[in-house]
């Protein structure tokens, strides 16, 4: 009599299961830039080399553009590093780490939600990672009194979609 549990096959003789890996992420996202931005940025950098390339003979000439365009290259890289994921019990921000059992509540934002909770009556202890070219936002409400910080705002694509991964992390890490 064969089983398999979670990939694993199981018989009489087996004495038990190899460990399982780490548990899938029950949501990633990666705030990526849209594509114009990176056509404005690359853009940017081009006009300005050429405009010192007119400017200047020799050497002078072709060093902004091999200078200029990498970094500007690597300044979008940069910004669209931010990766979001809810997976063994923790919220990821990037390298913020949040453990899901201090969730207390979840709200999906649109962009007017996010404008409302990060503008004049924003609270200055909220922990808040907002990428403009991103039009939602979650808002993780907070249940830890050892910690200062109400809540977290964290731009995302699909807030709704995050929102229950984090309710349903959160009550599966329940007893």
């Amino acid at each position: 009599m064969r089983r398999t549990l979670a990939g694993v096959s199981l018989s009489p003789s087996s004495p038990s299961p190899a460990p399982a890996a780490a548990s899938p992420p029950q949501y990633a996202e990666r705030l990526t830039l849209p594509w114009w931005l990176w056509l404005g940025g690359l853009g940017a950098a081009a006009l300005l080399a050429l405009e010192v390339w007119m400017g200047a003979p020799g050497v002078r000439a072709w060093l902004p553009f091999v200078v200029l365009l990498p970094a500007t290259v690597a300044g979008l890289v940069w910004l669209g590093r931010i990766r979001i994921a809810v997976r063994d019990g923790e919220l990821r921000v990037d390298d913020a780490r949040l453990p899901v059992r201090f969730v207390a509540d979840v709200v999906p934002l649109d962009a007017a939600g996010r404008r409302e909770v990060l503008g004049v009556g924003a609270d200055p202890l909220a922990f808040v990672v907002q990428r403009p070219w991103v039009p939602g936002a979650v808002q993780v409400v907070l249940d830890d009194p050892a910690d200062p910080t109400p809540f977290w705002v964290v731009s995302t694509r699909r807030p709704v979609e995050l929102a229950e991964a984090l309710l349903a992390a959160r009550d599966a890490a329940r007893p």
